[in-house]
């Protein structure tokens, strides 16, 4: 910035918001409909000394703008708006705040709690209603103006398919913080994610894209900082075009470009878990962080005819208005900012129900759907939602509009369930395992919009699962009282670890059948970091403020002899996933297309290899199915695969169903080590909770050649 400030700004441009140098100076520019005076605040570059105020005295459609000229990347700011402080209207206005640009590309570093924060005087009797006049710039990070350039040229797109995806889920700095691969001043950073192991695991693995938790700037919880903990998870956000100040080794945003830039050369994509549906502000008792602040009657839903108060959707204090059109355009702003500036390959949306929400309620037709889906760049990215929010009809599994995938819960708790042994799981099992069509086939969605894990961040990890009945929350300060009661979990015998051989067996085996059928389904398969190698949390089955090695990745687990069978197994049922189309099918199974005389493409049996009936679809006491699917190989030619479930306590002899086929034996969770091999008589005993999944050619004949048309081309 030049050396003398000028006493004004010159008139600039509404457009584009956020600040913009173009070489010769800065454009500023803002949303407000209902500020009087929306100020330019600089700073010098430590941030603490703040250097002059300078009225944005233009205002066009409702945006606030001004030029400076001789400005330059690395200027320091904020903003500050005048206006009316009438809680009771919405209107919350306090020029004694500084304000973060809701377009910043760069946050100076952390906040410092402080009662400055808030609008009001936070322990007055008076609640929200009274005016606090205290100055909040000393704790409040600044806004940084940056330059955009990089060279992107030599940037190829992995643009996986989705019927070939495989998604890690990771927290950016649980990935690296006990890393003995990542340099001490990178662990817990971008830079960690282009550690060459790191990678190398993931495409070992068979991984084909990295989702990371929130990255977006965000604000630690007051509460939890009083207990000594943090919002870890950093579902809490304060900028959503600005990184987490301390997810950079160094200050310069080109790590996180480079570690997408090396992902990318080994063919993996990167998906960013995003929270569009409400900040870090809270409720009315909560800080004035930027959006309050700006224009708190536009960015967020009030209760009408008591605008004082919030609606709360989201559980978190507040939702934001995403049916105002400049809200709305500040969030495809920032998603396309993200693809444009650091080429990241999809979005996993953080209560999506909440962004779909019209004044009426859920709408998969509403605004932030309906402009997503025609946007010519997000349209063609990976789209993710959590189909549900706390608000009323807030669980919506199945039903977003087409070219979203869907977190599928229900596949989750019915996996879970039925490998501990429930009765009256089979039917359930057989529709998730075929891709929930009851829940996805309508307006020609695909079976990859069913998003199956059995562990995500959120609830006990693959190892807890089989390891406690409940969950243990102490460490969180809330006396176990936060995180689900109902996990579908099992012990088997003991609460936590154990030296029982016979129990840690069985639990390992369990594991692995899960696992079976995630990546044995259709649908889109989902692992979260660590359970590929056993990482436990101790039974915390909602870690989201433990920023200790309770939440990070333990590498020596990995690389432990149980750690290393685990990533073995996993990555086979990923490479079986890989070779055998009929595992990612692109169509939904009907049952109505012949493959031979006596074979549909696909059947449902028994153990004796009979085919089920309606009375025994709904035998309570019946855990065992066979699954055979049919059609055609990699090369075009028909395979047959047979996937073996016991879910019961005891082994069971498993029939394969006729016709007499030659099998092979591709994967056993009961024996994981065991190589392909030829099934040996007519029969194969498959242990108590395990799975075995089998393949063989059958001989060519007319209808086996035409059985399928193609699916090349759809799953885009």
């Amino acid at each position: 910035m030049a050396n003398s400030l000028p006493d004004r700004l010159d008139p600039g441009a509404p457009y584009p918001l956020g600040a913009t140098w173009d070489g010769l100076g800065v454009n500023f520019a803002v949303f407000s409909a209902n500020a009087e005076q929306i100020d330019l605040c600089l700073f010098d570059p430590t941030d603490h000394k703040e250097l002059a105020r300078l009225p944005l005295a233009e205002c066009t459609d409702e945006v606030w703008h001004g030029y400076l000229p001789g400005a330059h990347p690395g200027t320091v700011y904020g903003f500050r708006a005048h206006g009316s402080y009438q809680p009771q209207y919405g209107h919350r206005f306090n020029a004694a705040k500084l304000l973060i640009d809701p377009y910043a590309k760069k946050l100076t570093g952390p906040f410092r709690w402080s009662d400055a924060l808030f609008g009001y005087r936070a322990h007055s009797n008076r609640l929200d209603l009274s005016l606090d006049k205290r100055d909040s710039a000393p704790v409040v990070p600044k806004c940084v103006v940056i330059d955009e350039a990089f060279d992107w040229s030599r940037d190829i797109r992995p643009d996986v398919p989705w019927s070939e995806t495989v998604i890690y889920e990771a927290h950016l700095r649980g990935l690296s913080m006990l890393n003995p691969d990542v340099r001490q001043h990178e662990r817990g950073t971008f830079a960690a994610l282009a550690s060459p192991r790191f990678i190398d695991h993931l495409r070992d693995l068979g991984i084909t894209a990295l989702e990371l938790m929130p990255i977006h700037a965000f604000l630690d919880e007051r509460f939890l900082l009083e207990r000594n903990l943090t919002n870890y998870w950093g579902y809490n956000t304060a900028a959503f075009f600005a990184p987490q100040a301390s997810y950079l080794s160094t200050r310069r945003l080109n790590e996180l470009r480079i570690a997408v830039r090396q992902l990318h050369a080994a063919g993996i994509e990167v998906i960013l878990d995003v929270v569009y549906n409400h900040t870090c502000e809270g409720n009315e008792l909560g800080p004035t962080i930027s959006w309050r602040g700006l224009d708190n009657a536009s960015y967020y839903r009030l209760i009408p005819g008591d605008e004082r108060h919030y609606i709360n959707d989201t559980g978190c204090g507040n939702t934001m208005n995403l049916s105002h059109p400049r809200v709305l355009q500040m969030v495809m702003d920032s998603l396309r900012y993200w693809v444009s500036a650091f080429h990241v390959d999809g979005f996993r949306f953080d209560l999506g129900v909440t962004l779909g929400r019209e004044g009426t309620g859920f709408d998969p037709g509403s605004g932030f759907f309906d402009v997503i889906r025609q946007d010519p760049i997000l349209s063609q990215r990976k789209l993710i939602s959590e189909p549900w929010d706390v608000g009323p009809g807030g669980y919506q599994v199945g039903r977003h509009p087409p070219g979203f995938a869907e977190w599928n819960d229900k596949f989750r708790d019915c996996v879970r369930r039925f490998w501990r042994g429930d009765a009256r799981m089979r039917a359930e099992l057989a529709a998730r395992i075929a891709g929930s069509s009851e829940l996805f086939n309508h307006r020609f969605r695909r079976p990859w919009a069913s998003v199956n894990y059995v562990a995500s961040h959120d609830g006990f990890t693959l190892a807890d699962v089989v390891s406690y009945e409940r969950k243990h929350n102490e460490a969180n300060g809330e006396n176990n009282a936060d995180g689900h009661n109902e996990n579908w979990s099992a012990n088997w015998g003991v609460e936590g670890p154990t030296e029982d051989a016979a129990i840690e067996s069985m639990r390992a085996r369990v594991a692995r059948s899960m696992l079976a059928s995630v990546f044995t389904s259709l649908g889109t398969p989902m692992l979260t970091a660590g359970d590929e190698f056993g990482r436990s949390q101790r039974g915390n089955n909602n870690a989201y403020c433990q920023d200790t090695e309770l939440s990070w990745l333990d590498w020596r687990h990995a690389d432990s002899d149980e750690g290393r069978a685990l990533i073995a197994f996993t990555a086979r049922l990923i490479a079986l996933r890989r070779q055998h189309p009929l595992l990612r099918d692109m169509r939904f199974l009907n049952g109505d297309a012949d493959v031979s005389a006596d074979m549909k493409d696909v059947g449902w049996f028994d153990e004796c290899g009979k085919p089920l009936t309606s009375e025994a679809w709904q035998a309570p006491e019946a855990r065992a199915l066979t699954l055979r699917r049919a059609g055609p190989d990699l090369e075009g030619k028909v395979e047959v695969l047979l996937m073996m479930h016991n879910g019961s306590n005891t082994d069971l002899m498993f029939v394969p169903p006729a016709p007499r086929l030659e099998w092979n034996v591709l994967a056993d969770s009961t024996n994981p080590s065991s190589p392909v091999h030829r099934l040996d008589g007519e029969q194969l005993q498959v242990g108590a909770h395990g799975f075995v999944l089998l393949a063989a050619k059958p001989p060519r004949t007319e209808t086996t050649a035409s059985a399928h048309a193609p699916t090349e081309g759809l799953d885009r």
